[in-house]
């Protein structure tokens, strides 16, 4: 086992996550084409691989216990995070990977296909451009942007009774003063993740129904 394998298996357990052979190599597949993508499209700012699997596949692996639903929107989804990890991990749900820089989501469609993906879509546009009628269970975004604009951006693609998962560094203290105030936060979530000596926060948050009385109403 390499070095890369038993930081993985190693850090996904201290996640709670119990990696199969199959998943594991699809991962380290995964952060194979990534640095091999990222010397020639700079799709991500860490460049050696030790630092992106603990920043970018343990940092995804991070929320994998707590994610609900069937279908899954990853917007602002850059080269695939958190949404291909998971998509690995979650061979049975849908996933569907959302950016607009062109670069990044050729590398998302060369990715599926060599890791033969099958449970996952991707889509070049902006959050506001894409129609769903169905709806996802489930929006995750990276850093995407502010709260706000996530609620704003991503409202019309949420089924009844879907939720926005927001990873975020620090506490967001100011963005949650600018949430709309037809969301509310459920549940936020500390997290830590194996060699990442930095804050790292989940916060599930949903839309509430009209006639359901606000908190900042009071």
């Amino acid at each position: 086992m390499t070095n890369l394998e038993q930081a993985l298996t190693s850090g996904a357990r201290q996640l709670g996550v119990e990696l199969s052979t199959e998943q594991s190599a699809s991962l380290l597949r995964y952060l194979e084409l990534l640095h091999k993508w990222n010397r020639a499209y700079n799709l991500t700012a860490v460049r050696d691989p030790q630092d992106m699997l603990s920043r970018h596949l343990l940092d995804s692996l991070s929320v994998a216990n707590l994610l609900t639903g069937q279908r899954v929107l990853d917007v602002g989804t850059g080269p695939g995070l958190p949404g291909i990890p998971l998509a690995i991990l979650y061979p049975e749900r849908h996933f569907e990977l959302l950016d607009s820089n062109g670069k990044k989501t050729r590398f998302l469609i060369e990715a599926r296909q060599q890791l033969g993906l099958k449970n996952l879509e991707v889509h070049c546009c902006r959050v506001e451009k894409l129609q769903d009628p169905r709806g996802f269970d489930a929006i995750t975004s990276r850093a995407f942007a502010s709260l706000a604009d996530m609620a704003n951006g991503c409202e019309h693609l949420l089924a009844e009774g879907g939720k926005l998962f927001a990873m975020k560094g620090q506490y967001p203290t100011e963005e949650l003063s600018q949430l709309p105030k037809h969301f509310i936060v459920d549940e936020c979530f500390s997290l830590s993740v194996p060699g990442v000596n930095e804050a790292r926060h989940l916060l599930l948050i949903s839309r509430r129904s009209a006639s359901e009385p606000s908190a900042r109403d009071n």
